[in-house]
Parts: structure tokens; C-alpha cells; sequence
């Protein structure tokens, strides 16, 4: 077995992401070198993972009990009924809070576990086994937990440190050109606010990364949960720092939310658009030299994302769109609160802009 061993250590907790490939037939190694047991164990899954990956893990796994739930992941199952259906099987078998919840699946599967692992009799151990690209290099890492609601998209949440990240590349391999592309949004996202070089490591190698060649892949999952890992040990709960890793966010959730989370635009998809967003804003307020902003268009065109997003929204969703990043957490004034970029691994967090300002520049940017 072979992996890479990042050490997480917040102020509530720490742990480890392994990163490498066949973890999952190596997971009572891993559970013992983190000296985790646990008596009970339930494992949400995630009905997009290949069967063979379930049976796998399942029989790898040693414990007394185990319990399995096939949870079909989609926005609008990422919610408080889900959370519910989770919670009473724990209940009805009397899980105690040294028991473990493991999420195997993608990020709405870790999400929705997650929360409720960490409401579940105010805590119970919790361990996340991410199988998309997307979870491994973002919402594994970091301890955010959350659920929608009819206001929007992670609006009731919790941050819990989980007790043991799992991050096999093997797992990787049953994804589509469209999921992989939705994970990358968030490794070009990471390189942007890390540096230079990590980005021109991205220019250098893209077609080899999209294509999940080793060490190239290893590495940029690696490069993004390390970057993840500084900021999260400085900024645990978002109060200031940690508030960089949504740059292009504030839009993306916009407009998930304006679709009603609808295929035609996944999470990764919304977030590459709410980069160029940001990149493009950036310009406006002559906040980035022309050098970076060319490197950074040059590279989104790389990617092979459906172009045809602007046909996704009429004139009416404007004011839909802008009602919704009005909703986003990172507000805390009238005004809406945009990350911007300034270079790499320059951010401006704190950027105020005015309903009247959003609505002229989402028209230039979303319709055609």
C-alpha cells in the first residue's frame, strides 16, 4: 500500500487524509494506525459506486455490526428528511458516539453523513471514504458539513473535523469525462489561490490529470488537499481566511440554486463559470494584470466544458440569481460580498458590490 499521509491538526481535532491508490483493501491498516475500532459501523453509500467498490470495502471491513445505506445523492435529497432516515437507523440500533458513520460516495454523500454524524448524539465518529474527484479535493477536507433548504444550497450546516479521510485513486477510475472535469474546478481553483507554480504545473499537465494518470493525478489531489489543509489550520470555521476557497463559489451556488440543481449544470461546471466570473470581475476593477488574466482564460478554454451554459438563462433569472447571492453566508451587510483575484495567491475576500452594479455585469456575462 502506498500512500501519501497528510496530517489535519485544527483546534477541535486531529487526523489524517490518505491519499494513494488500493486504500479501500487496506483499510483495517489504516484504521489501525490512527488507533480507530469501532464496535458498529454504518456506511452510506452512494448508489453511483460500482458494486465491486461496495463489496470490496464491506468485506475489508472489520466489526461486530455493519449497516448499509444506499443513498441516492442528488440536491434535493441533500436535506433534512434524508438526514432523519440516516439518524433513526442509528438510533434503531443503538449507535453510541464511539461507534462510526462512514460516508463511501461523492460530496453530497459526505455532505449529508457528515451532518449527520455531527448531530447524532452531538457527535459520533465519523469517516470519509470520497470516491468522486470533487469530494477528494474539496469537500472531504475541512470539516464543512451541510444540508439545502428552500433559501439555498449548504445553508444549515456544522463544521466537524471527521477522524480519518480516505482518498483512493482506484476509485477514480468508474468517473466520466463530465465528473472528473466537475472535480477539477476545484484542483484549478486551489492552484490559483496557492501560486504560480502550482498553476503552471496544471498548464503543463491537464490533458494527463483529466485523464487520471499517476503520478500526475496523485499529485494534483495531494497539491490541492495540502493548500486546503494550511488554510483550514489557520481559519477553521470560516472566519477570515478560509473565506478565499470561495473564490467563484458566491456565483456557482447562485446558479445551482437558479437551476434547481438540475444535471444540466453540475456543481464543478457552475464553479469553473463562477471563476471566470470572478477573473473577469477582477478585470473590471483593474485588480489583475493582463498577464494572469490571459494565462487564467487560456487555461479555462483547455478545459473541455459545455459552452453553451449562457443558453441556461433568461433575462427573468437575473433577479432569481442575485435573490440567492444575496442568501450567501459570506454576507454580513446589504451589499453582496464577491471574492476576487488579485494574483496568485492573492485574493480579495471583502469586495462590496451593489444589487444595481451585479445585475449589469450578470446580463453581460450570462446572456447572450
Amino acid at each position: 500500500m502506498k500512500a501519501h499521509n497528510l496530517s489535519i491538526n485544527t483546534k477541535t481535532k486531529k487526523y489524517s487524509i490518505f491519499i494513494g491508490s488500493n486504500l479501500i483493501s487496506n483499510i483495517n491498516r489504516i484504521f489501525t494506525s490512527q488507533k480507530l475500532s469501532f464496535s458498529k459501523i454504518l456506511i452510506v453509500v452512494d448508489k453511483n459506486v460500482p458494486i465491486k467498490f461496495r463489496k470490496k470495502l464491506i468485506s475489508n471491513l472489520k466489526t461486530d455490526l455493519k449497516k448499509i445505506h444506499i443513498f441516492n445523492p442528488s440536491e434535493k435529497n441533500k436535506s433534512q428528511k434524508t438526514v432523519e432516515i440516516i439518524q433513526n437507523i442509528l438510533f434503531k440500533n443503538r449507535f453510541n458516539r464511539d461507534d462510526c458513520l462512514i460516508a463511501f460516495g461523492g460530496g453530497i454523500t459526505g455532505d449529508v453523513a457528515a451532518y449527520s454524524a455531527s448531530t447524532y448524539k452531538r457527535g459520533i465518529k465519523f469517516v470519509n471514504i470520497p470516491t468522486t474527484l470533487l469530494a477528494q479535493v474539496d469537500s472531504s477536507v475541512g470539516g464543512k458539513t451541510g444540508i439545502n433548504n428552500s433559501y439555498g444550497k449548504n445553508l444549515i450546516g456544522s463544521f466537524y473535523q471527521p477522524d480519518a479521510v480516505v482518498s483512493d485513486i482506484n476509485l477514480l477510475k468508474s468517473l466520466n469525462t463530465r465528473e472528473i472535469i466537475c472535480g477539477y474546478a476545484e484542483i484549478l481553483k486551489s492552484s490559483l489561490l496557492e501560486s504560480y507554480q502550482s498553476f503552471n504545473y496544471l498548464d503543463k499537465n491537464i490533458k494527463d490529470i483529466l485523464k487520471l494518470k499517476e503520478p500526475f493525478i496523485n499529485k494534483a489531489v495531494l497539491k490541492s488537499c495540502n493548500l486546503k489543509k494550511k488554510i483550514v489550520q489557520k481559519d477553521e470555521t470560516e472566519k477570515n481566511l478560509r473565506k478565499v476557497l470561495n473564490l467563484g463559489h458566491t456565483f456557482a451556488h447562485a446558479y445551482e440554486s437558479c437551476l434547481g440543481f438540475s444535471k444540466k449544470l453540475n456543481h464543478g461546471e457552475a464553479v469553473i463559470i463562477g471563476i471566470n466570473n470572478s477573473i473577469e470581475f477582477s478585470k473590471k476593477q483593474n485588480l489583475i494584470n493582463i498577464k494572469s488574466y490571459k494565462s487564467i482564460k487560456n487555461h479555462i478554454n483547455k478545459i473541455p466544458l459545455n459552452k453553451s451554459f449562457k443558453s441556461l438563462f433568461k433575462k427573468k433569472d437575473i433577479n432569481k440569481i442575485i435573490s440567492f447571492m444575496k442568501s450567501d453566508k459570506k454576507n454580513s451587510s446589504k451589499k453582496i460580498n464577491l471574492i476576487l483575484f488579485k494574483n496568485f495567491g492573492k485574493i480579495k475576500t471583502d469586495f462590496q458590490i451593489t444589487e444595481f452594479s451585479l445585475k449589469k455585469f450578470l446580463n453581460s456575462q450570462l446572456i447572450n
